[in-house]
């Protein structure tokens, strides 16, 4: 993700231009991270010759099909003994993390 969000700060500095390795790892390296030489040209040959407002555009049409709400309830009995379970299983695991909720430091020591 790092190379596509440098590629697109590049791309935002200069639309009319495709942006050079040079650039990239320019924006890449001023975060203090190490560049990856083959993902950067495997990025930009995916990337040649296309226009990356389109690619956004195709790509939000894209996501607009997926679904992004919860999965719809179970019914009736099965629903509540499923809820049951959860709780059962949720109440040890939240009594250890109490246990040891202020590891040794107070708040205002």
């Amino acid at each position: 993700m790092r190379y596509i969000a440098a590629y697109l700060l590049a791309q935002l500095a200069n639309p009319e231009a495709t942006p050079s390795n040079e650039q990239i790892t320019k924006i890449i390296s001023a975060a203090g991270i190490d560049v990856d030489a083959e993902r950067l040209s495997q990025l930009q040959a995916a990337l040649e010759g296309k226009n990356v407002s389109e690619l956004i555009a195709e790509g939000q049409s894209k996501l607009a099909s997926v679904p992004s709400g919860g999965a719809a309830p179970a019914g009736g009995a099965a629903a509540a003994s499923g809820a049951a379970e959860t709780a059962a299983a949720a109440a040890p695991a939240e009594e250890e993390e109490e246990s040891d909720e202020d590891m040794g430091f107070g708040l205002f020591d």
